[in-house]
């Protein structure tokens, strides 16, 4: 080890149980229910609290594998991680590193465009003269001076964010049960699934595989672990309860929305769909008030993401998987700033050339690959024992998870085919860097020989 390599500053440990479930909630609610409710009730009809029943349901699967890897293994870089100590080839793990990435990437690009094509526009109106893509792109680049300036910093911000992106789903729940209380809203729609042009089978798995956009975020939290206290301790606890209250809250926010609003309806306002059911359920409520919450919402979606690309880009850095550069650390803010600067601009690439939609479709496409690695890597990671006591999954839990995951991210599923191109594209920019990354490191070991004679 060098003299510079041996100064290299640790990241500082400041998330204990109390941040970490909070970290786990606000990530997984935000952009998916605030933004996509509508494009989920077009693909499956009135039974729109079905897909998100099933996404938890797949999700919660994959979670205990991520528990009992983050267990063994506390370290940043999560799947990346995992993917390397069970199959030790180093493409696999680049590109499943890179997923990964690309994920927390473009979801937070469509997180940005949620703040300035629907929230933001909504809450100003005919006021807003800045075109919308310049807005979500100077949402990025605030997103980066957050992050720069800290992970407690980010850390209290997301605890303040994620109470109201919470008060904003219970106002859609207590004002929903208020409306079917007093006569309105239609218990038949709960059962309907649009089998229009397609099987039930079909609708449902489309459905489910973009509802999962929304269930993501507890894996990002294994990317933490270098700044928890005692993270094999603490996360089984906060990454299960996290989930659960999440996936409480969006089965109720979903059985509220179809039970007021026909599909239809909240399908044709797309990601105004949340707005429409205020707007039926309590018509005399400021509607501002809302879109001020699902702005608020969407930026602390964001900001959780681009914390997540950051630490796993520092975190391959250290794996040696990329150079070392990434994993520089800030010596004042002891925070991986050339990572944050690289996962900002791929941000920015983003918000300015691709939907939200299909942004939220890659999300979940990228992720249900990377899952289905990971569930495999925790079966043949068993061998490999560590001296300390970690959580260990039921067998048969990723052995469901892997089949699960892998379905729900193949055509089978009734994926839209323009998703995979778009997966395909950052997937080849990771080709591309791999190819870079082992010709540099060619030459320099080249160079060493010589020297060396």
């Amino acid at each position: 080890m060098t003299t510079q390599e041996s100064a290299q500053p640790e990241l500082k440990r400041v998330i204990g149980p109390g941040l970490l479930l909070l970290f786990v909630v606000g990530d997984i609610i935000g952009t998916g229910v605030y933004a996509l409710t509508g494009t989920v009730a077009g693909k499956i009809g009135g039974a729109l609290w079905l897909p998100f029943l099933l996404a938890f349901a797949v999700a919660f699967l994959t979670a205990f594998s991520y528990l009992e890897l983050v267990g063994k293994y506390p370290k940043a870089a999560g799947a990346a991680l995992y993917a390397n100590r069970a199959f030790k080839i180093q493409f696999l793990t680049f590109m499943v590193a890179f997923a990964v990435m690309s994920s927390g990437i473009t979801s937070a690009a469509s997180a940005a465009q949620a703040f300035g094509n629907t929230y933001l526009k909504k809450l100003m109106g005919d006021s807003l003269v800045i075109p919308t893509v310049w807005i979500a792109v100077g949402f990025i680049v605030l997103l980066a001076a957050v992050n720069f300036r800290g992970v407690a910093e980010s850390l209290w911000a997301n605890v303040v964010l994620t109470a109201i992106e919470l008060s904003g789903l219970l106002i859609i729940i207590v004002v929903g049960f208020y409306a079917i209380g007093s006569g309105q809203g239609d218990p038949g729609r709960l059962t309907e699934i649009d089998t229009t042009g397609q099987s039930p089978l079909i609708a449902i798995s489309s459905a489910t595989a973009l509802a999962f956009f929304a269930m993501v975020g507890f894996e990002d939290s294994v990317n933490m672990a270098e700044e928890c206290r005692e993270p094999t301790k603490i996360f089984p606890r906060a990454m299960l309860i996290g989930m659960g209250i999440a996936a409480v809250i969006y089965v109720l926010v979903a059985v509220t929305s179809s039970l007021l609003v026909p599909a239809e309806d909240l399908a044709g306002a797309k990601s105004d769909a949340l707005l429409k059911v205020l707007s039926v359920g309590a018509p005399g409520f400021p509607l501002w008030v809302f879109a001020l919450i699902g702005l608020l919402a969407v930026i602390n979606s964001a900001l959780i993401n681009m914390l997540m690309a950051s630490r796993l880009v520092y975190g391959m850095a250290n794996e040696k998987i990329i150079p070392k550069v990434f994993g520089a650390v800030h010596p004042l803010r002891r925070t991986p700033w050339v990572s944050i600067v690289f996962t900002s601009l791929i941000a920015v690439v983003l918000v300015a050339t691709v939907d939200i939609n299909l942004l939220g479709g890659t999300t979940s496409l990228l992720l249900l690959i990377v899952f289905t690695v990971v569930n495999i890597a925790v079966l043949v990671l068993r061998k490999d024992e560590v001296e300390h006591k970690h959580f260990r999954a039921p067998t048969a839990l990723p052995v469901i998870g892997a089949i699960t995951c892998a379905y729900l991210a193949s055509p089978l599923s009734g994926r839209p085919a323009r998703e995979y191109g778009i997966a395909a594209i950052l997937l080849g920019v990771g080709v591309v860097l791999w190819l870079i990354n082992r010709l540099v490191h060619g030459r320099v070991q080249v160079d060493a020989e010589k020297l060396s004679v």
